[in-house]
């Protein structure tokens, strides 16, 4: 076993003046700064109060989730012999909130569809999904059930 440890700063930039005097005197707004990396303007939720032209938690740990399963796809491709041309996803996640108590995730779906070269040998596509699910980070350390619905096409 290995450990790799993680680190970033997060600012709250939403003071109007008063702090948080009041529920709606102040802005959920807040900056996460990488070292060497820019920094990310982030919100919560325009749900929630925040500002929908950032970057909500929410959102960010949807694009973590499908973004690490495609980064493990194309590992086992590479592993595999397949090659990956084009790859997209349109993941979806749905979030249950409980009034007065916060919420959770209740389930993901992740939508890759992906372009690949011809293939010399028989590979199961769907296969190597499941070996990057079983792989990825982030949908190791979820609490809720992710689906992988993907469609593949062969670029002729």
């Amino acid at each position: 076993m290995k450990l790799h440890p993680y680190t970033l700063k997060i600012e709250w930039t939403g003071n109007n003046g008063n702090g948080t005097e009041r529920y709606d005197s102040y802005r959920r707004d807040y900056t996460i700064h990488f070292e060497n990396k820019a920094p990310v303007f982030a919100s919560a939720d325009a749900i929630f109060r925040g500002d929908s032209s950032k970057l909500n938690p929410e959102e960010m740990l949807l694009s973590a989730l499908s973004s690490c399963h495609m980064l493990w796809f194309l590992h086992e491709c590479a592993d595999h012999g397949v090659i990956v041309i084009e790859y997209y996803d349109n993941p979806e996640a749905l979030l249950e909130i409980i009034p007065g108590q916060g919420g959770s995730f209740k389930s993901a779906v992740l939508n890759p569809r992906v372009t690949i070269l011809p293939l010399d040998k028989e590979i199961d596509l769907h296969e190597l999904h499941k070996i990057a699910s079983q792989k990825c980070f982030i949908a190791n350390s979820c609490n809720f059930p992710i689906n992988i619905d993907s469609k593949h096409k062969i670029r002729i």
